[in-house]
């Protein structure tokens, strides 16, 4: 078969990504925050953009179905922070811990291996033109901080310090210390014994408890420090996993004691602190602002708006462009100014086009959830991107990129859009379909009201969901259990067992 070159004409289609594409695609599916930061930094590279200070309201659009039944939708109160975060960062600086002649004298006799033979310095390096008094009483203080102040005042070795601020950097938020002395002591060419002689001394600081390597220790800690830590309690420190898993018999058993003295102890353990360090370092949890917000009308249908807060406004400065444009005497600045006015009038309609789809798909999800947000979430629809898409005439990756990170305020809280897509559950007759998040409801409200000495199982549980007409299987009933953190029916009966111990023991004492 001979080789030869030709030349050929094909007509074809072809889908193009554009960059002006991409970016539309790009802004759909950024958070307010994601938003707010590419506008901004879009207003200090392109010289025709300006932000638009006038407030024109929010974008407001009546539900096309009204609702089933009226509701009094109170106020919003949109600074209700939807989740809390325990961890918090921060930033010590070594180097102000000691002078310059402590750092220097250090770090000679640590290139001599000589860690016992560094001598006690001063170590304060602030003075007083430094000291600000109003910052030092407002300002939150830290874990860190606390254990370093009490390490400045209880540690008078410089070498001692040095494993102390090691040793402080790794407590963790709840005050534990994560890691292995050997390790550490290898890490800073320090003597084990050092290292624990000054962990010793860390677990003597305020709070009680502090700097501890686990549960276990914690608890011995603030038992030491009430003077509370006998042969008997030591026992039962020892065996927390028994109770931890609610197994009393075997727990008696092990430390030897009656069931009275054994409710006794535990809620002495009970009365103490097991995370002594989140008194320490507040995290501020920042608001999340909705996209959207919902409101009933007084003929009972849905008024959807877009919040307004969230939206950048920009303009396009054309006057400023046609006078540089006038000026312009080069090609080069001409194409670049072009370069600048294409790039703004596609930003201005693809933000434009973006608030126009958070809001009809916004709209069609409340359209779609009317029953949630009239009845509760007992009456909440089973529904998949694919309905919304199809209702709105749009491709369901576009209903995807628009649900992610977009928040919606309602009368009964705020919530990601993507919370009222959940999957179908069957039912057990001839009849709709139930949301899964409205099962998990069912689940949990059966639970909640059970009686200690009819503790239900899953078993039970899948019978009485097939009671209310949802067909469920009892593996699905586990692993929404799990997932709502829910423990098992044994360990529930021996936690209500034990709830009431505690509670005839507590009523006899009083």
């Amino acid at each position: 078969m001979a080789l030869s070159t030709r030349l050929e004409m094909r007509q074809g289609q072809q889908l193009v990504m554009t960059p002006q594409l991409q970016q539309a695609i790009k802004l759909l599916q950024y958070s307010n925050l994601e938003l707010t930061q590419f506008v901004e930094t879009e207003l200090e590279r392109n010289p025709l953009l300006e932000r638009d200070e006038a407030s024109d309201g929010p974008i407001a659009l009546d539900a096309a179905e009204p609702a089933s039944a009226a509701i009094d939708a109170p106020a919003l109160d949109l600074s209700v922070p939807v989740g809390e975060s325990a961890s918090s960062t921060f930033d010590t600086d070594h180097d102000n811990l000691y002078p310059d002649d402590t750092r220097s004298e250090i770090a000679r006799d640590q290139a001599s291996s000589n860690w016992e033979s560094v001598r006690p310095t001063a170590t304060s390096s602030m003075s007083d033109d430094d000291a600000n008094l109003e910052a030092y009483v407002s300002a939150d203080i830290s874990l860190k901080d606390h254990l370093l102040a009490q390490a400045n005042v209880a540690l008078q070795a410089p070498a001692e310090r040095i494993v102390a601020q090691h040793l402080i950097d790794l407590v963790d938020d709840a005050g534990y210390i994560q890691g292995d002395l050997v390790a550490m002591a290898d890490k800073l060419g320090a003597p084990e014994s050092m290292v624990k002689r000054v962990l010793t001394v860390l677990q003597s600081f305020e709070p009680t408890g502090v700097c501890a390597r686990n549960l276990a220790e914690c608890l011995e800690l603030q038992l030491r420090e009430q003077d509370r830590y006998d042969p008997i309690m030591a026992l039962l420190i020892d065996n927390l996993g028994l109770l931890a898993t609610h197994n009393l018999n075997a727990l008696r058993r092990a430390v030897g004691v009656d069931a009275d003295e054994l409710s006794e102890m535990i809620q002495e353990l009970k009365l103490l602190n097991p995370k002594p360090g989140l008194s320490f370092g507040r995290v501020d949890v920042q608001p999340v602002l909705p996209d959207v917000m919902v409101r009933a009308a007084r003929d009972g249908s849905w008024i959807i708006e877009l919040n307004s807060d969230t939206l950048p406004r920009v303009l396009v400065n054309r006057s400023y462009y046609a006078t540089v444009n006038k000026s312009s005497r080069n090609e080069k600045d001409k194409g670049y100014l072009l370069d600048c006015l294409q790039s703004a009038n596609w930003l201005v309609k693809s933000l434009d086009q973006r608030a126009r789809t958070i809001l009809k798909v916004a709209e069609e999800i409340v359209r779609q959830q009317d029953g949630f947000l009239t009845h509760g979430v007992q009456h909440m629809r089973p529904l998949n991107l694919k309905t919304v898409a199809d209702k709105i005439g749009m491709h369901e990756s576009t209903v995807s990129r628009v649900t992610s990170n977009k928040y919606i305020a309602t009368p009964r809280g705020i919530y990601e859009l993507k919370f009222f897509f959940t999957s179908s559950i069957n039912a057990s007759e001839d009849g709709e379909a139930h949301s899964s998040e409205a099962v998990r409801h069912r689940i949990r409200t059966l639970i909640d009201a059970e009686r200690p000495s009819d503790i239900l199982s899953d078993d039970k549980l899948v019978e009485k969901l097939k009671a209310d007409g949802i067909d469920i299987a009892r593996r699905t009933v586990a692993k929404y259990r799990e997932a709502m953190r829910i423990a098992s029916s044994v360990q529930r009966r021996r936690e209500k067992q034990m709830a009431a111990k505690l509670d005839r023991s507590s009523g006899a004492a009083r």
